[in-house]
């Protein structure tokens, strides 16, 4: 463990680059999605597995949020959660993905039961919570940071499923539209916050192995739906 602390401009450095390398854009999985190699079933398995996590979302915002002592660091966090759950019934990020889950023909009751969700995904997705839960407001706004690779994964996504699945109803995208934006906005505040509140080189180390634990449970859910493919 080093005992000099690193200045802003190395910490940033570092934050992104965890968030570049250890980022699920390389998972096996992704890369064959945006090749254009998923086959109907696997994509469809991919959006009903993935929708566990998203539904979680706004849980774990809450948790985070939950953390602060200012009213407006609060109010702008709770933005997260009005993103996702929207501001009235038929809006937000939620809603959104359910949409997509339609234009794959996914009957909507079929994804909200979570019947279908791997016990992998679920593992991945309430170690998640979990770490929001246990861990101080750093950590966990740490461990959100992969927000930093989100806008270049979804603009990525859009082009293959335009390309490659075209079978999708292009209305259907519309989650990964807005998230360019939103991820872009949410990353930057919350890595403004990572390198205020991160005052130590014990603080700074902490933050980096959130960021990297957040990328382990991206990437630990995409191995539960991969490999169920094998097993069936």
């Amino acid at each position: 463990m080093t005992n000099t602390i690193w200045s802003r401009e190395e910490f940033t450095e570092r934050l992104r680059a965890v968030a570049t390398d250890r980022y699920h854009d390389r998972h096996p999985f992704n890369v064959r999605m945006h090749e254009g190699a998923l086959t109907p079933a696997e994509l469809r398995r991919w959006i009903l597995n993935r929708f566990h996590y998203q539904r979680h979302i706004p849980v774990k915002d809450a948790l985070i949020l939950a953390k602060f002592d200012d009213s407006g660091l609060r109010r702008a966090w709770l933005r997260r959660i009005q993103d996702h759950d929207g501001e009235k019934d038929g809006d937000g990020g939620i809603e959104r993905w359910l949409r997509l889950g339609e234009a794959a023909g996914i009957d909507r009751a079929r994804l909200e039961s979570g019947d279908e969700v791997l016990p992998g995904v679920r593992l991945a997705v309430d170690g998640y919570v979990n770490f929001c839960r246990l861990h101080g407001r750093l950590e966990a706004v740490a461990a959100s940071l992969t927000e930093l690779s989100a806008p270049t994964i979804m603009r990525t996504r859009i082009a293959a499923f335009e390309k490659h699945y075209r079978w999708i109803d292009a209305d259907g995208l519309t989650y990964f539209r807005n998230r360019i934006g939103q991820g872009s906005r949410d990353s930057e505040e919350a890595l403004d916050l990572v390198l205020e509140w991160a005052r130590t080189t014990e603080e700074q180390e902490a933050a980096v192995a959130a960021l990297a634990f957040k990328c382990d449970v991206l990437w630990s859910l995409l191995d539960a739906v991969e490999c169920a493919g094998e097993r069936t």
